[in-house]
């Protein structure tokens, strides 16, 4: 039997009353004068005495300790014995009783069944987070506070889609353009010009929508901030918190926008500069090539200043004083951020696709050339045609906005917890009493 305690059988002496390296019964089988083989007490050879204590008063010998072993502890309630009962009759945790060894299954002792869960005020817990959880909290705030998350996305997705529908029906028609890069027997300067206004117009979009998704971002991470304490908050008092760090947000992003497309230009500039010499086709491929490792790096640099408009927002921080907190939070894990961020991304494209693909097919059945007419090129884009397809457009953006403002400040919070034990101050700030000070009680996430 084995003495250590927590491994031993509840209940069972250390050795069963026998002494340690002995097999037989500690007590002869029989008391009386004379053993069973008729051999005389008072043969030399015999091991017992002529006077044995009368029958049920002797006791087996107490096993010996090795000389400078400290006494054994008596085992406590639960270990052989019920426990002393309490007012009214009542006994705790023990044999039979509930909670304890004998009782309802709540882990060993009623207080070793692990770590308790971490505490969850708002949308997630106050642990670092999985990537179900992550998005899981998105979803959530969504759909908790919903008047506040949908009514912002939705009057910024109005907004954003109004500029664009009528800059693409009075100012960017493209439908020239479009003729042009159809025509095979266009020109070289003709194809260059209509590249140019396409992208000019694709350019103008791009700026008109991510205004937008400023100010959408900068409204939804109040929001999200405030979900996570369990705390709702109105449009007005997100505008209000919101408002003076928009300026410095619009920076920000006008920043990272300037250094990816810095280091495209860098990229694909020798290419340019060989073609122009006389060599079109190494010109081409180095350019190419230039191309794509300047996109790898390109993209390095945006996820590791992806957390960056969070910390701008939540913290007060200077643009680079968030561009630096960003780095810091992302740095050893890159890849986790990239995959949480594209799984984001792809999620609410898909979302988006779903909800735009029918609206467009309708809107292509109501213009002038039908479907086959915006697939060809030939079509225009009329009045109806931009006006259907744009509200499917409000539609998904309505939708997408929180999805990905929310992953966004959630990576931030899992990443200062993971970090910086952020989730003691966040349970302070969501009232939690006595939060983190009886032990670990939370689990980490992956």
């Amino acid at each position: 039997m084995n003495d250590t305690p927590g491994w031993a059988s509840p209940g069972s002496a250390p050795s069963d009353g026998q002494e340690p390296g002995t097999t037989g019964p500690a007590q002869p089988t029989d008391q009386s004068g004379t053993d069973q083989s008729g051999t005389d007490p008072s043969d030399s050879t015999s091991k017992w005495s002529k006077e044995q204590p009368p029958a049920g008063q002797w006791t087996a010998p107490t096993p010996q300790s090795p000389p400078g072993t400290p006494p054994q502890p008596s085992p406590g309630p639960g270990w052989g014995g019920r426990p002393p009962a309490g007012p009214g009759g009542h006994t705790g945790p023990g044999y039979g009783a509930p909670g304890g060894y004998g009782g309802a299954p709540t882990g060993w002792g009623g207080g070793w069944g692990g770590p308790p869960p971490a505490a969850k005020p708002g949308v997630i817990p106050l642990r670092p987070l999985g990537v179900g959880e992550i998005l899981d909290g998105a979803v959530s705030t969504m759909r908790t506070y919903w008047r506040t998350v949908l009514g912002i996305s939705l009057t910024v997705a109005v907004v954003t889609e109004i500029i664009v529908v009528l800059l693409r029906g009075l100012v960017l028609d493209n439908t020239g353009s479009a003729d042009v890069l159809n025509d095979p027997s266009a020109t070289a300067g003709e194809l260059g010009r209509a590249l140019g206004d396409s992208m000019t117009e694709s350019g103008v979009v791009a700026l008109v929508t991510l205004v937008g998704t400023v100010f959408a971002t900068a409204l939804l991470t109040t929001v999200t901030s405030r979900a996570v304490l369990g705390k709702s908050v109105t449009t007005a008092e997100a505008w209000r918190d919101a408002r003076p760090r928009l300026p410095r947000l619009f920076g920000l992003i006008f920043l990272l926008l300037l250094i990816g497309v810095g280091l495209v230009a860098v990229g694909v500039a020798p290419g340019i500069l060989v073609a122009v010499a006389g060599s079109a086709g190494a010109g081409a491929a180095l350019a190419v090539l230039g191309g794509l490792g300047a996109s790898v790096v390109a993209i390095w640099l945006v996820i590791r200043f992806s957390l960056a408009s969070p910390a701008l927002m939540l913290e007060k921080q200077s643009i680079r004083k968030s561009l630096s907190r960003s780095a810091k939070l992302v740095r050893g894990s890159w890849w986790r951020v990239f995959g949480i961020q594209l799984l984001a991304t792809v999620i609410a494209n898909i979302i988006a696709m779903i909800i735009v693909i029918p609206f467009a097919v309708v809107a292509g059945l109501f213009s002038g050339d039908g479907v086959s007419g915006i697939v060809d090129g030939t079509g225009g884009l009329g009045w109806t045609f931009l006006i259907i397809s744009g509200i499917g457009s409000v539609i998904g953006s309505m939708l997408t906005f929180p999805i990905n403002a929310g992953v966004t400040v959630l990576l931030y919070i899992d990443q200062r917890i993971r970090r910086e034990a952020l989730d003691l101050d966040l349970a302070r700030a969501a009232g939690l009493q006595g939060y983190g000070t009886t032990g670990p009680g939370t689990t980490p996430g992956s």
